[in-house]
C-alpha cells in the first residue's frame, strides 16, 4: 500500500492525489498536521531514503531555522524527536511504499508508481501514459505547426 504524506496547502500534495486518482492506484494519506507522525513512520522513510533525513528534511522551513539546528549536529533519535514535534520541517509530499519512496512531484519519477499494466500504454511519441484515443502533446504540437 502507498503511503501519502501530505498537508493542506501543499500544490504538489494535490497533484500526486490527482495523478493517482486518475489512474486509480490506491493510496492512504496521511496529512502530517492532522494525524501525529509516529517513530515508525519516519523509520519507513529513513530506511528507504538514499541520504537519510537530508532527502526528507527542508533545512529552509522557518522552524528550522527560526529554531537554528543542523543536520549534522544531532544525534539521530534527537532529529526524529524533532520531526514528530515540528511535522512542517518534512519536505512535502512524502510517497512511501514498502520498497521505495519518493520526495516531491516530479512528473517522470512519479511514473513508477503506475501499475505495470498502465504503463504499458505509454504513448510511442512522448513515451508517457495517456488516455486510449488522447493525442499526446507531440502529436498535438505537430498538428499545430503544420
Amino acid at each position: 500500500m502507498i503511503k501519502l504524506y501530505t498537508s493542506p496547502s501543499c500544490s504538489s500534495c494535490r497533484k500526486v492525489k490527482k495523478y493517482f486518482e486518475k489512474y486509480n492506484i490506491k493510496y492512504e494519506e496521511k496529512n502530517i498536521f492532522t494525524s501525529p507522525i509516529s517513530r515508525e513512520d519516519i523509520f519507513k522513510m529513513l530506511v528507504k531514503s538514499e541520504n537519510g533525513f537530508e532527502d526528507i528534511i527542508s533545512t529552509r522551513s522557518k522552524v528550522f531555522k527560526e529554531k537554528g539546528v543542523s543536520l549534522y549536529d544531532m544525534k539521530t533519535q534527537d532529529l526524529i524527536d524533532f520531526i514528530i514535534k515540528n511535522p512542517s520541517v518534512l519536505k512535502r509530499p512524502i510517497i512511501v511504499t514498502d520498497y521505495e519512496i519518493q520526495v516531491g512531484y516530479n512528473d517522470d519519477d512519479i511514473e513508477l508508481f503506475l501499475p505495470p499494466e498502465v504503463r504499458d500504454l505509454d504513448c510511442e511519441h512522448c513515451f508517457k501514459p495517456h488516455e486510449p484515443n488522447e493525442e499526446c502533446d507531440y502529436v498535438k504540437s505537430i498538428k499545430f505547426s503544420k
